[in-house]
């Protein structure tokens, strides 16, 4: 289905095409594995040929938010763990727009985990980027969902008590069709994931490790990283979900023991999105919804209309 833009067709693009006009000077810090993110999905972009009108990318509030001003396309900065729901109304409204949500852990898996849970499970069509750097980095260095056990933080001086979240395990358990995990200091293989994540149709959950070399000094052990579907001492099938849990288990156990293992843990490219269902049962259009704003033949008619006559 192709997109519906307000403003034109795409043409064809460069990692340029996504440099705001009044590019705006980044406020990460130096050595911040953010700027990793933002070049991989550039690279990606360009790679799909997506015009910056034919994208849409949400985001949540932390330093990852900051992506929208760094990168052109349409965008809408969402308050605390809520990038998702607006994502998924936003492809609702205009299933050929190539939607992007991006938050940090303790935004997407954190204040955002009910909506990160049930995105997976619905699988809605969209690719979920979360900068994973274990650590609250805006706020200035709090416990994060994916804080190591031990972690001394502002907010756990003693250290966190509480082993970590494992988002891939979740991501699977939940519903996800694609699930795979990459790093800031691996550019190529970040940008080979999201543009498979990109054209993959459905929920497609990317856990970025970026490193924050400010409120988290454990930054170090991002470096550096195995690819598990390059490595002979990796062998598992990715279409396989009890393989690819066990595969998982074994990644997000590692982390905490000093070795980084990343790549694509699981691909169902069988179950239809949560689009492709609703349009095959009658309760979605064909045709975008959004559209119809710019119909004048077609006649709207409000819930709010609805309701006054209903209660008359």
């Amino acid at each position: 289905m192709s997109a519906f833009s307000a403003i034109g067709d795409g043409q064809p693009t460069d990692q340029d095409d996504y440099t705001p006009e009044l590019e705006p000077q980044a406020t990460w810090c130096p050595g911040c594995g953010d700027f990793g993110v933002l070049k991989a999905l550039k690279g990606a972009a360009e790679e799909l040929g997506r015009s910056p009108e034919e994208m849409l990318l949400c985001t949540g509030i932390g330093c990852s938010g900051k992506l929208n001003s760094y990168f052109d396309s349409y965008g809408f900065h969402t308050i605390h763990g809520r990038s998702l729901p607006v994502a998924r109304a936003a492809k609702v409204t205009n299933p050929g727009v190539e939607v992007i949500a991006a938050g940090g852990d303790g935004d997407g898996y954190g204040i955002g985990g009910n909506h990160f849970m049930h995105t997976a499970r619905e699988n809605h069509d969209m690719t979920y980027i979360v900068f994973n750097n274990e650590i609250f980095g805006l706020t200035k260095g709090q416990t994060s969902p994916t804080s190591p056990k031990g972690h001394k933080s502002k907010t756990q001086p003693s250290g966190s008590a509480k082993e970590p979240l494992r988002p891939l395990s979740l991501s699977l358990n939940a519903g996800a069709s694609y699930v795979a995990r990459t790093a800031a200091v691996n550019p190529n293989q970040a940008k080979e994931i999201l543009v498979e994540a990109m054209e993959h149709d459905g929920f497609a959950h990317v856990d970025f490790l970026t490193q924050c070399p400010t409120w988290n000094k454990d930054a170090k052990q991002y470096v550096p990283y195995i690819d598990v579907n390059d490595s002979d001492d990796y062998e598992f099938d990715k279409t396989d979900r009890r393989e690819a849990s066990d595969m998982m288990a074994e990644t997000e156990t590692a982390l905490h023991e000093g070795k980084v293992l990343t790549g694509r843990y699981y691909i169902d490219d069988s179950r239809p999105s949560y689009g492709q269902e609703k349009r095959a049962i009658g309760e979605m259009p064909e045709e975008p919804l959004a559209e119809r704003y710019f119909d004048d033949s077609y006649d709207w008619e409000r819930s709010a209309d609805m309701f006054l006559d209903k209660h008359k």
